[in-house]
């Protein structure tokens, strides 16, 4: 930002929430993803998705109806791939191995349903110590962890939850302690 008479002064950095789930989902999960993005940008945090349709393209619309920053980081490097929604775009041509900067692109990831892209991007929240914020009863492996640890390791802490505003009254306790 840029002050009086010229001089830049210093903002702190936005917080910045991951979404992860299915490219292709039911209505019902489709709907609680446009929640979930909601919540985000009403939180001023910065939305991050893999950039493509589903849960990600419907966590961007919810995040983008109230404002939001929506990054998408993209297996391709067609900047046009990109959902509408994205105001962020990062091509990276690295397939799903972009799955890697989706989460240390994030101080927490919330999964909502998912298949294998999203059990990676789990793992990944997992070994790098990022705390996964789970809903429940939208199926996928968001319901099939079971509160169960990936390994040995517990390098992150993984939290369940059945709806939206536990979900959200965890993230912001959690995320005000730093």
């Amino acid at each position: 930002m840029i002050a009086e008479g010229g001089s830049v002064t210093e903002q702190p950095r936005k917080l910045q929430i991951a979404v992860i789930g299915d490219g292709e989902a039911e209505e019902n999960v489709l709907r609680v993803a446009e929640q979930v993005g909601s919540r985000i940008a009403e939180l001023g945090a910065v939305l991050i998705t893999g950039g493509h349709g589903g849960v990600m393209e419907a966590a961007c619309r919810g995040a983008a109806s109230r404002g939001g920053i929506c990054v998408g980081i993209l297996r391709s490097g067609r900047l046009s791939d990109a959902n509408r929604y994205c105001n962020v775009v990062i091509g990276t041509e690295i397939e799903h191995a972009r799955n890697v900067l989706t989460v240390l692109s994030s101080d927490a990831v919330i999964t909502i349903g998912g298949g294998a892209g999203t059990l990676s991007e789990i793992c990944f929240a997992w070994i790098h110590g990022r705390p996964l914020f789970i809903l429940r009863g939208f199926g996928g492996w968001s319901d099939r962890l079971e509160n169960e640890p990936l390994d040995r390791r517990r390098t992150s802490p993984m939290f369940f939850f059945e709806s939206i505003d536990e979900l959200f009254a965890a993230l912001t306790s959690f995320l005000s302690k730093g």
